[in-house]
């Protein structure tokens, strides 16, 4: 929050709203990080749908400025997965020996699925049904860390190889280890207020232009189709409201909980057709220098993934339209798509940012 409050030049007492994730995984709901950072708001927002989170956070956030419920609204999210592994009984979406499992949930779990399975099934229907390979779907790994390896914070940033990914270990068939996000502690901050006062702050602003939301499932025993996610609609959405297309963003950053979560969202988002998402990424498409570089700051497969990764899209979309992204800088980026998958493929937030004002 200090961080983000020092960049924005906006003061603590300027903030009217507070928006926080956490209370449905174990963590300290809204109202207890705003009791604990002292803001007095008169907007809050605890809305969880995972991943996709903050992603819909601004949307409400907009929603809330533009109705004058508040001016100025902070956004935070922490969380020390990593630092709690080993000292942890068990988290959602993995069944641990006694442990009571409630809701939905309950017809899954005794078939031992864990979180990573949900996400092998639907790269296994994409093989299947488009002739998918695991060497394409390696091609997001390989792009992810060489952004990785410029940004000093990344949990890793020792180039690898096609080769790499497919002599890595099989996690859930067809996804092998480096195909799977890291596990990390870590935190983010964004402030949200108006236009007309974001003109008078200290960096130059960026703008929400469009965003658009949409949820088919929950458990992925109910995704309707594994090859196909909600995203369409919300990036449909999305654009629609900015006015704007795929072809016209200059960088992506996307939920990266898995390699395949990138090849669906790059389909159902119309960066190309559905079943191309293979023969898409090949060549050094997602990669620096290429038309669509993907999670420049390392993305989920090699920098962080502390639970929750949507706040991170937005960040990083805004350093690239800000110019601030140093060695991983996306040349002339003035449109940014930024997408949150939560859930299991389930409930996707798609936000178009840009650096000019609408």
């Amino acid at each position: 929050m200090q961080r983000a409050l020092a960049d924005s030049g906006v003061r603590k007492s300027d903030i009217d709203g507070y928006m926080c994730a956490g209370g449905g995984m174990g963590r300290e709901t809204a109202v207890d990080m705003a009791e604990y950072l002292q803001i007095q708001h008169r907007f809050i927002d605890g809305t969880m749908t995972g991943g996709s989170t903050f992603e819909f956070y601004v949307q409400h956030a907009a929603a809330a400025i533009k109705d004058g419920l508040c001016d100025t609204i902070l956004v935070t999210y922490g969380s020390d997965l990593l630092s709690l592994q080993g000292r942890m009984l068990g988290t959602r979406g993995f069944l641990v020996e006694g442990q009571r499992v409630g809701g939905p949930m309950q017809y899954e779990a005794p078939y031992g699925n864990v979180l990573v399975g949900a996400y092998a099934m639907a790269a296994q229907r994409h093989m299947y049904e488009y002739g998918t390979t695991s060497e394409q779907l390696a091609e997001i790994a390989v792009a992810v860390r060489g952004h990785a390896k410029l940004n000093p914070n990344a949990l890793y940033r020792e180039p690898i190889t096609v080769e790499d990914v497919l002599a890595s270990r099989m996690i859930a068939d067809p996804l092998h280890k480096l195909d799977c996000c890291v596990i990390s502690d870590g935190g983010g901050a964004l402030i949200m207020t108006t236009a007309e006062r974001a003109r008078d702050l200290a960096k130059a602003p960026v703008y929400v232009l469009g965003a658009g939301g949409s949820q088919t499932h929950w458990n992925i025993g109910q995704m309707p189709d594994f090859t196909r996610t909600s995203a369409e609609l919300a990036g449909r959405e999305a654009f629609g409201r900015a006015g704007v297309t795929p072809a016209d963003i200059d960088t992506i950053q996307f939920y990266d909980s898995f390699t395949i979560t990138v090849l669906l969202l790059l389909e159902d988002l119309g960066f190309c057709a559905k079943g191309e998402g293979g023969p898409f990424v090949e060549g050094g498409t997602l990669q620096l220098g290429g038309r669509l570089p993907l999670n420049t700051d390392g993305g989920g497969l090699s920098s962080c993934h502390p639970g929750m990764r949507g706040i991170f899209l937005l960040i990083e979309a805004a350093r690239q339209l800000r110019g601030e992204a140093n060695e991983a800088q996306v040349a002339d980026a003035k449109l940014a798509l930024a997408c949150g998958s939560g859930g299991w493929l389930s409930c996707m937030g798609a936000v178009v940012l840009g650096n000019e004002a609408p």
